[in-house]
């Protein structure tokens, strides 16, 4: 599992890309048991007349948490969508800049949605509101989807303020 090189910073910075790391594999780990879920429902349905009841909700639900879980992944590792063509003749250190505007960038809108999931949380919490089969309030979604987003934060601060040499990133695509 050491396929991200681990950010300069220590051992707190070590420990903190690990952590996004497994919560990532978590998320992929869920889409899997959605996979299977949706895919057993179908047969049944087919089959049997018999889906499984809440299925849609439970998908709904879990492809949201997953969707999420990758968000601090993808800023971390440096997988992010970007625009290479401008920057494939730039040197090392307009890239670095660049990548640090996007990290900043990154910062605000991970504290911006972090402030509105909040908020909308505790309306979901105030309300009561349920999902409409299973009867599981829906707020609960909100908690891993929180927790995603206080990584992505952390994860920003690592890109910015030890940005990665973008040749450090096999995934990558050379455009020479």
């Amino acid at each position: 599992m050491n396929a991200m090189p681990v950010p300069a910073g220590g051992k707190p910075i070590a420990f903190i890309a690990r952590l996004i790391q497994w919560w990532a594999l978590l998320g992929g780990l869920l889409l899997l048991v959605i996979v299977l879920m949706t895919s057993y429902s179908a047969v049944a349905g087919f089959l049997f007349s018999s889906p499984f009841s809440g299925d849609f909700e439970l998908t709904e639900m879990g492809i949201a948490i997953a969707a999420f879980c990758f968000l601090p992944w993808c800023q971390l590792s440096n997988a992010n969508v970007s625009a290479d063509i401008f920057t494939s003749g730039a040197g090392h250190a307009t890239v670095r800049r660049l990548s640090r505007l996007s990290s900043l960038i990154a910062l605000g809108f991970s504290i911006l949605l972090l402030w509105r999931m909040y908020e909308g949380m505790k309306d979901y919490q105030t309300y009561v509101e349920l999902t409409a089969i299973l009867q599981i309030p829906i707020w609960y979604a909100f908690v891993p989807v929180l927790f995603s987003l206080v990584l992505l934060i952390i994860a920003a601060l690592i890109t910015l303020i030890h940005p990665q040499d973008p040749a450090a990133y096999p995934h990558r695509m050379e455009t020479e």
